[in-house]
């Protein structure tokens, strides 16, 4: 388990280790190697070297905005959501979000075979008391360890978030109202006549077929845009394959083909709910303003919720 707090002056890391769960500095250097030194886990693994280890975390553990990290299928995904919510939370010269991330190599495993490009399809194994058991297990340890809110970073665990969040005694935020919540404030208007306002869902099967997305989204008064049977299997699943490759131009170009192919179905943005699809546009692409992160919004939202709580626990 690993916890931390940043304020605009300081960076300060606090770390527990049990005998079920750690996170090893080597490890995730190791991990970050093999999966292509993407600069935002660079910034935050040159940070780590920080690190000190307290015997007595209670100052930390006693706020009232703590937030519970679950790390998913990529630890390198879950590096990059702390990125963003350290950086967000600071940068008017504030005080970070504090938090506890729960992360173990068994986990991100078993999450990493449910997204393959063709996990799914058949549609079995979509409750995997396995997984479902696990992930309670860890939402049970953050709550013990003071969290006040949880939050998973990753798009393949939302598949059981009902399932897990059965029971939990704090706030457990969903990637999908986040994102739907911000896409519904940006007040869009439908790009052809007597229609609703569309968004197009660009994923691999397993996420699609749990749906999470498409309901969030439709509760707001979207219509939702899905890629077809074909794109699917001669542009999405191939798209993935090449990435693996570590052919990038190969799957960068068959995203952007991807994503032009639900733009001209008159959707207004395409939200990208898939590790893989991140950071293969370059950030000049014109695509990309019309592309989302739904992993943005969760960390705004997660702000939102420190926040929102240290006022209501000063005042009280």
């Amino acid at each position: 388990m690993f916890t931390g707090n940043l304020t605009k002056r300081s960076t300060l890391y606090r770390t527990r280790v049990t005998q079920s769960m750690a996170i090893q500095l080597s490890t995730l250097l190791s991990q970050t190697e093999e999966s292509g030194n993407l600069p935002e886990a660079k910034k935050i693994l040159g940070s780590a070297a920080a690190l000190k280890v307290w015997p007595t975390p209670s100052s930390f553990l006693g706020r009232a905005k703590i937030v519970g990290i679950i790390g998913g299928a990529s630890v390198l995904s879950t590096l990059i959501f702390l990125e963003k919510l350290v950086w967000w939370s600071t940068k008017n010269g504030g005080e970070s979000v504090p938090f506890i991330v729960c992360s173990d190599p068994d986990t991100s495993r078993k999450l990493q075979l449910h997204s393959s490009p063709h996990s799914g399809k058949d549609g079995t194994h979509l409750k995997d008391c396995t997984i479902i058991e696990n992930l309670r297990r860890k939402i049970s340890l953050l709550e013990l360890s003071g969290a006040r809110c949880i939050v998973m970073p990753c798009h393949v665990s939302h598949v059981w978030h009902d399932e897990v969040s059965k029971g939990c005694s704090v706030s457990f935020l969903n990637v999908g109202d986040s994102v739907a919540r911000e896409i519904k404030e940006a007040k869009h208007k439908p790009l052809e006549a007597g229609s609703n306002v569309r968004i197009g869902v660009l994923a691999l099967e397993r996420i699609l077929m749990a749906g999470f997305y498409q309901e969030k989204l439709q509760n707001q008064g979207f219509e939702v845009v899905l890629p077809d049977r074909p794109t699917m299997e001669h542009i999405i699943i191939p798209a993935v394959e090449a990435l693996k490759k570590k052919d990038m131009e190969g799957a960068r170009n068959l995203l952007r083909i991807a994503v032009q192919l639900l733009l001209v179905r008159a959707v207004n943005v395409v939200i990208l709910a898939s590790d893989e699809f991140h950071g293969l546009l370059p950030h000049n692409d014109p695509l990309l303003k019309k592309c989302i992160d739904p992993m943005d919004a969760l960390a705004r939202s997660t702000i939102l919720w420190a926040r929102t709580n240290d006022k209501v626990h000063k005042q009280t």
